[in-house]
């Protein structure tokens, strides 16, 4: 039957390893985006922090350092699996793949929305912030609006 998985489709290690890299690609970019959602919010923490608070200040700082870094490891990691999957399983290659094109923007986006988080970090380390926390709650949102385009071109693949 055609579009139905076999049982020798189901051994063959191909099929395998491509289910597993894909799994944990997604695995590796929820986590990503995770930290992502939650970094700002600690931006949000930090900008609400009084002048004369600087254990809470600094705990908050540490907390987004951790966080950065951890959040940078996992980019990596899903950034490896999808280049796997694009290049070594030609996922998105050729004819009728538009939307590949489309979501590699949206991953040099919230690449750059990353290092966006990191200057903005610095800010913070240095006594620079300048924002307000309504400013960091709105910015927040962009990454809700980021992985919601990735996954709706991934899974629905629009063009």
């Amino acid at each position: 039957m055609p579009g139905v998985p076999t049982r020798a489709a189901d051994n063959d290690p191909m099929s395998s390893s491509f289910l597993w890299v894909k799994a944990f690609h997604i695995v590796f970019v929820a986590a990503w985006f995770a930290g992502l959602f939650y970094l700002p919010r600690i931006f949000v923490n930090l900008a609400m922090v009084a002048p004369d608070s600087h254990a809470e200040r600094e705990r908050l700082l540490l907390m987004a350092r951790k966080l950065y870094r951890f959040t940078n490891l996992l980019m990596v990691l899903a950034l490896a699996l999808g280049l796997v999957l694009w290049l070594g399983y030609g996922v998105g290659r050729g004819p009728g793949n538009a939307w590949m094109h489309v979501k590699l923007l949206l991953v040099v986006a919230t690449i750059g929305y990353q290092h966006v988080c990191l200057r903005l970090l610095r800010d913070f380390e240095h006594l620079a912030n300048r924002r307000s926390h309504r400013w960091f709650r709105v910015f927040n949102e962009v990454t809700v609006l980021l992985f919601a385009a990735t996954v709706v071109l991934v899974v629905v693949k629009p063009f």
